[in-house]
């Protein structure tokens, strides 16, 4: 064991857990780390005929955290030095810290190596496993995440991927994140990134599995089953209705009574899609894109959405935290 520092001595002592320190205890846990390292070691570099290379399982570790915290790779360098819980949870004593080189060098293997969407399978995996993620049902769903319009900047440009849409009487300019959410448990195991202008009915596709018997949406997606890209999908539609059916019927009639009632068991099972959002958005603070272009942005949400569903999940893993270790 190591010799405890000052700064190791004086955080000890302290009487409460910050959130940041519950979330890194909980995800310690909950984690699929064996899986994770075993997906990306064949293509980490081992740093043969100079410096050694930095342990696989340290550079996953300040990844999670950096796209949890919303770090800079700077910013995350930085942070490892200053807050001795990340650089506790990462494995890594003062004496060799991260660089923000190398921190970038590591998003980059990732994207590389198509590795992201692979985490995702992975952890989606490890949930089944759990039976945690059935699969039986889908729901689909997207959600608008703001770009900086500022032109201040280098180029003196906005970022020439992201779009401008409206929805409602508001403009927005960014991109759009499209996912498919299990119906059962609410893991989201699939991920699109599009401009923000592109219809949420064209991802559909994209975002089923094929194995669901079920697919729910809201009444944005009128007129999915008829697209000839689903054409012999043989699954059951559930489709919310557009307000406009409803003000054609009498309040008082048994035909409205019995559409509403529909209408609310359907929004019932959609609303366990909104939790993946919520999460991103509110817990981890993710409502501004981060970096200029849409693949980095995609790789991001992607990252944050695995993270998400083990956060939701994670008092059922916990639960079982002796028998499940990865």
């Amino acid at each position: 064991m190591k010799q405890m520092t000052f700064a190791d001595a004086e955080n000890a002592g302290k009487r409460k857990q910050t959130c940041k320190e519950l979330f890194l205890i909980e995800m310690d846990q909950v984690v699929p780390w064996k899986g994770l390292v075993a997906l990306i070691d064949p293509h980490y570099p081992k740093g043969e005929g100079g410096r050694p290379a930095y342990p696989l399982m340290a550079m996953l570790r300040v990844h999670l955290m950096q796209n949890r915290f919303g770090y800079s790779d700077p910013a995350m360098e930085e942070a490892l030095y200053e807050t001795t819980i990340l650089h506790q949870f990462a494995g890594l004593s003062l004496e060799r810290i991260l660089d923000e080189t190398t921190i970038l060098n590591f998003h980059r293997l990732l994207e590389k190596h198509e590795l992201v969407a692979a985490i995702l399978a992975v952890i989606n995996g490890y949930l089944c496993d759990r039976g945690l993620s059935l699969r039986q049902g889908t729901i689909v769903d997207a959600t608008l995440i703001n770009a900086p319009s500022s032109a201040k900047n280098k180029d003196g440009k906005r970022d020439p991927e992201m779009h401008q849409t409206k929805k409602g009487k508001q403009y927005y300019f960014g991109m759009k994140a499209h996912i498919g959410d299990d119906d059962d448990s609410g893991p989201v195991y699939s991920v699109v990134g599009t401009v923000a202008n592109v219809a949420d009915v064209t991802q559909v596709d994209k975002l089923l599995h094929g194995e669901e018997n079920m697919v729910d949406a809201d009444a944005g997606y009128t007129g999915l089953e008829k697209r000839p890209e689903h054409e012999g999908r043989e699954v059951i539609w559930q489709i919310a209705a557009c307000r406009s059916t409803y003000k054609k019927l009498d309040k008082r009639s048994a035909l409205y009574k019995v559409k509403r009632k529909i209408g609310r068991a359907k929004a019932q099972v959609r609303a366990k899609v909104e939790h993946p959002f919520r999460a991103i958005k509110r817990q981890f603070g993710y409502v501004k894109t981060r970096f200029r272009g849409l693949a980095k942005n995609t790789a991001q949400l992607v990252t944050l959405f695995e993270l998400s569903n083990l956060w939701i999940l994670r008092q059922h893993l916990l639960a079982n935290v002796g028998e499940m270790r990865p």
